[in-house]
């Protein structure tokens, strides 16, 4: 688990909009780790995590793209089912809010990328690094949180 910079864009939602943003973020060879894009009427919302965003700050600033940077919690799961729902659950049991999420590949095989916005990012942190720690042989034996 980490804090890594996402960046986050309002586009004209018209068509080759993304694809130009792409193609200039590829000739900077400025690689996305993740990337979410979601419409909200005449706008789309783009976000996307790279670790180049001092390339990717002159990129968006040359094409006239209003941007905004801020720290999210990415964090690598298993890529198998209920990965995604422990991480979930564990900080649902806290009070910790998830405001949005999305997911992505990961560059290891089998593994898979949360980046996670949530109410409170350093508890978030702190309660997914003790439960990575604890493991699951280790975790009191509670009962699930949806059945609750």
């Amino acid at each position: 688990m980490q804090f890594v910079h996402e960046i986050t864009a309002h586009l004209e939602n018209k068509p080759g909009r993304l694809a130009k943003i792409c193609s200039a973020l590829a000739h900077e060879k400025v690689d996305l780790q993740a990337v979410s894009v979601m419409d909200s009427g005449a706008r789309s919302v783009l976000r996307f995590v790279t670790d180049h965003v001092e390339e990717t700050r002159k990129v968006l600033t040359s094409l006239g793209t209003e941007y905004t940077l801020s720290e999210v919690l990415s964090v690598e799961m298993e890529n198998k089912p209920g990965s995604l729902a422990k991480v979930l659950e564990h900080l649902a049991e806290e009070h910790i809010n998830i405001e949005y999420a999305y997911l992505a590949a990961s560059g290891q095989p089998g593994k898979s990328l949360g980046i996670f916005h949530t109410s409170n990012a350093k508890k978030a942190q702190q309660i997914l690094t003790e439960a990575k720690s604890n493991g699951p042989a280790n975790s009191p034996q509670r009962r699930p949180f949806h059945s609750r």
